[in-house]
């Protein structure tokens, strides 16, 4: 059994493009959209509750940008206001791809077992989470603690600059570490200045869930706007995004 939606893009219906900041255009959006922005709203496990907690980082100024940078630089049709769901709704089954951010803060990502069958069954059937805007090894190990019970019997691949979802619409040189607004030039939290991105794939190779680890896309799409955060590191974070949007539109 699949998705309930289609996937229904190829790479030659793309318009290729560099990120830059621009004005709103109200033609931009489709109310019958092919893309909508689901952000995925999850308890921790000393902060869960529904207009707070690490969840929330960026929203929705992120989340809108991102949209408004899909639509200007491909030509995919977006909706033009994000949504929020639980791991557990079955909502989630309607759009292939889901973003979630800051899972290692707060003692980590509080999943119950309705949230994770229900996460585990829309992987399996083709969908896509995109995991974002974790530092350190501590925050990796409050993370994995949870969300290691989603695939205990599948292994964490690290991607290699070579794997295709670095090429699927830009070509990229691999993970890109991207600081957020509060860091410093080069520099992540923690003094990190690397990036890396880890895998769970299906049993064909495709990758299931992405962890973007020591980078902050989304402060990227947030700050799109900010003359003090540099437009390189926002260049990334939409070329990085589009590309994984692409490759969870096409695999």
């Amino acid at each position: 059994m699949l998705l309930n939606f289609n996937k229904f893009l190829v790479l030659t219906c793309l318009l290729a493009a560099t990120a830059s900041a621009q004005e709103d255009q109200p033609d931009l959006y489709d109310i019958g959209g092919e893309f909508a922005f689901v952000r995925m709203h999850y308890n921790s496990y000393y902060d869960g509750g529904f207009y707070g907690g690490p969840w929330a980082t960026d929203f929705p100024a992120a989340d809108e940008n991102f949209l408004r940078g899909v639509a200007r630089l491909t030509n995919v049709r977006v909706m033009s206001t994000p949504i929020v769901l639980r791991f557990d709704d079955q909502e989630i089954f309607d759009y292939p791809f889901l973003y979630a951010l800051e899972m290692g803060r707060n003692g980590g990502l509080l999943l119950n077992p309705a949230e994770v069958e229900n996460l585990r069954e829309y992987l399996l059937r083709g969908g896509f989470l995109l995991i974002d805007d974790f530092w350190g090894e501590q925050q990796w190990e409050a993370f994995y603690r949870d969300f290691s019970l989603l695939f205990p019997d599948r292994q964490l691949v690290e991607l290699q600059a070579n794997h295709e979802i670095y090429h699927t619409f830009y070509d990229i040189d691999g993970p890109q570490m991207i600081p957020g607004r509060g860091g410093r030039q080069g520099m992540g939290q923690q003094g990190i200045d690397s990036a890396s991105n880890h895998a769970i794939l299906d049993d064909d190779g495709r990758v299931m869930v992405l962890i973007n680890w020591n980078s902050d896309m989304g402060d990227g799409w947030e700050h799109t706007y900010d003359e003090w955060y540099p437009t390189q590191y926002a260049n990334s974070a939409y070329q990085l995004g589009i590309n994984y949007l692409v490759y969870s539109l096409t695999h």
